[in-house]
C-alpha cells in the first residue's frame, strides 16, 4: 500500500474494497484505482448539514460519465426541496441492472464527479437499490425523486421505489434532456470507427503514391 497524503494505491493482493478485485483492479473497469480518504471527500464536498426544517431530497443511481444529462436532472430534483441527498450505486449494482462493461468510472471517481455539483448537498456512497423505510427514516426523507429513464426492479423482482410510492413521496422528473451515459460511449465508439476508417483510406493513399514514385 502506498500513501500520497490523500489517497491510497491498492497494491497488495489482500487488500479489497468496494468495486475492486483483490489485486486493486476494478472488475469492471479493468484498470488501477486509488481510493479517496475522507480529506479528497470533503474537498469536493459541500461540507454542510441540513437544517431543521429543510426539505431533504433523495435521488439514486449510477452517474456514469457525468454529464450535462445529470446535471439538469439534478437542478430539477433540488427544486423538490432545500437539501439534496444523492445515493450513487456500487459497481456490482451498476453492472448488475447496466451489464456490460459498465460502470465506465468506478465508484469513487462518480463519487467525487457528482460531489462537484453546486445541488448537491451530501453523497450516500454505494446506496442501497432499493429506497427502504429505515433509509427514509434514518436521512428524514421528504421527497424521492427518479428520472424518466425506466426502473429497472430489484434482485427479487420488487420495485425499488415501492415503498416511496405507498407512502406518497416518490416522483418522476422529466428534466427535457435525454442524454445518457449509454449515448456518450455509442458516440465515442462511432467516432472511434470513423477515425480509424480515415486512416486507413489514408494509409492506403499514402502507400499507393509511394509505389508510383518508386516505379518511375
Amino acid at each position: 500500500m502506498e500513501k500520497d497524503g490523500t489517497s491510497f494505491c491498492i497494491n497488495s493482493p489482500q487488500q479489497t474494497s468496494v468495486g475492486l478485485s483483490q489485486d486493486g483492479r476494478s472488475p469492471y473497469t479493468g484498470t488501477k484505482q486509488f481510493v479517496p480518504t475522507t480529506k479528497r471527500i470533503a474537498q469536493f464536498s459541500e461540507g454542510h448539514e441540513s437544517k431543521p426544517n429543510d426539505k431533504i431530497v433523495y435521488v439514486a443511481g449510477a452517474f456514469d460519465l457525468f454529464h450535462v444529462g445529470h446535471l439538469d436532472f439534478l437542478e430539477k430534483a433540488s427544486q423538490y426541496g432545500d437539501y439534496l441527498i444523492v445515493g450513487i450505486h456500487s459497481d456490482p449494482v451498476v453492472n448488475r441492472y447496466k451489464g456490460s462493461n459498465y460502470p465506465i468510472m468506478n465508484l469513487h471517481e462518480r463519487v467525487l464527479s457528482v460531489l462537484t455539483n453546486k445541488y448537491v448537498s451530501e453523497v450516500i456512497i454505494g446506496a442501497p437499490y432499493t429506497v427502504t423505510m429505515q433509509m427514509i427514516n434514518d436521512f428524514k426523507i421528504d421527497a424521492v425523486c427518479h428520472g424518466m429513464t425506466p426502473i429497472l426492479p430489484d434482485v427479487d423482482g420488487s420495485d425499488p421505489y415501492e415503498i416511496p410510492k405507498e407512502i406518497g413521496i416518490f416522483h418522476r422528473i422529466d428534466s427535457s434532456n435525454d442524454l445518457t451515459s449509454d449515448m456518450i460511449v455509442q458516440r465515442i465508439i462511432r467516432n472511434k470507427f470513423l477515425f480509424e476508417e480515415r486512416n486507413k483510406k489514408k494509409e492506403a493513399k499514402e502507400v499507393y503514391i509511394e509505389n508510383m514514385i518508386r516505379k518511375q
